[in-house]
């Protein structure tokens, strides 16, 4: 048998698993594939009904910490007719530590090709402290922790406090007192404004007048390190713009990888987008591949015909060369 057939497609929230020709009284278990903090598998049983079953593998790390999993499961079939897909109701944080936590069973018939997709709502884990358990994805650590190594921890109370400021931004609703040496230290361009005979220089404000105040606030509570997660991911998008207008590479990166971890239908076409304005190679793969390798194209019919008709031309010339591709293969 090949390799393909135990293999399960991914990214980091989604799985698909591809089953070719499924025997009757047979068992298929899935290659281990990595969601989160934990190799999972798939397995797929045919009696007189098919049973899918969805666990982690046993380690440490699961018996420590299993998994606390909100999920959607669907099983994919043209052996289903007009409806083409079944769809278990949604799973909403439950437990699950071996092969017995969760049992699909359908009684629907299935034969040829069918696909196993599995959309991972959220992952958490048992809080140490005995609170509510904690989401792995959007986690205050890394994001927070990425900031924190890039400014001193007394540069937050300068900027909170309003201790010795030197410079007023305009905001288009508002204004903000910060540092000139701050800013430069974080970011060329600001340093290229105080170095060289421009209006910054001399003036005692700059006018950012593209962006909000509360944008405002939350990218200099990045360039200061004392950023929340809640903020990051409320204003990740506009943080974005201004990661490029300023080119300030580690918060660009961030938001990149930020973005890379909850791509869904709701969001992939403005990813795809903002991945082709701001150069993000890899949002860019990963929303394509999410539309098309995944089939979530399909999900979506009348936002991706309005995309077709507003979207940069070449961008939409890569979307067809990867259906194009995925075509070949089948």
């Amino acid at each position: 048998m090949s390799d393909s057939l135990y293999k399960v497609d991914t990214t980091p929230r989604l799985a698909q698993w591809r089953i070719e020709n499924l025997a009757s009284c047979s068992y298929r278990k899935s290659d281990p594939f990595k969601i989160g903090n934990w190799n999972w598998y798939l397995s797929v049983e045919k009696h007189k009904v098919v049973f899918v079953k969805l666990f982690p593998e046993i380690s440490n790390v699961t018996r420590d910490n299993p998994p606390i999993a909100s999920f959607i499961m669907r099983v994919i079939s043209s052996a289903l007719g007009d409806r083409k897909a079944l769809t278990h109701p949604e799973i909403k944080d439950k437990v699950i530590k071996s092969n017995e936590d969760f049992v699909w069973s359908l009684e629907v018939p299935l034969s040829g090709k069918f696909i196993i997709d599995v959309d991972f709502l959220d992952l958490k884990i048992a809080s140490p402290d005995g609170g509510e358990p904690c989401s792995i994805w959007g986690g205050e650590g890394f994001t927070q922790e990425r900031s924190n190594a890039k400014a001193l921890g007394s540069l937050g109370k300068m900027l909170r406090k309003g201790i010795h400021t030197d410079i007023t931004i305009n905001a288009s609703d508002g204004s903000i007192g910060v540092h000139r040496a701050v800013l430069a230290s974080r970011s060329p361009v600001f340093q290229s404004m105080f170095s060289h005979d421009l209006k910054e220089k001399e003036l005692s404000t700059i006018n950012i007048t593209d962006m909000s105040i509360e944008t405002c606030q939350a990218f200099f509570n990045y360039l200061y390190g004392i950023i929340k997660n809640e903020e990051f991911l409320t204003h990740r998008l506009a943080l974005l713009h201004a990661a490029d207008k300023y080119d300030i590479s580690d918060l660009r990166e961030a938001i990149h990888e930020s973005l890379l971890e909850d791509i869904d239908t709701k969001n992939v076409l403005e990813r795809l987008q903002n991945a082709s304005l701001y150069r993000l190679t890899k949002l860019k793969m990963s929303c394509i591949q999410y539309l098309v390798k995944f089939g979530k194209i399909f999900e979506i019919r009348d936002d991706f015909n309005t995309f077709l008709q507003n979207a940069d031309r070449d961008l939409i010339s890569e979307v067809f060369a990867e259906v194009l591709g995925a075509w070949k293969g089948y």
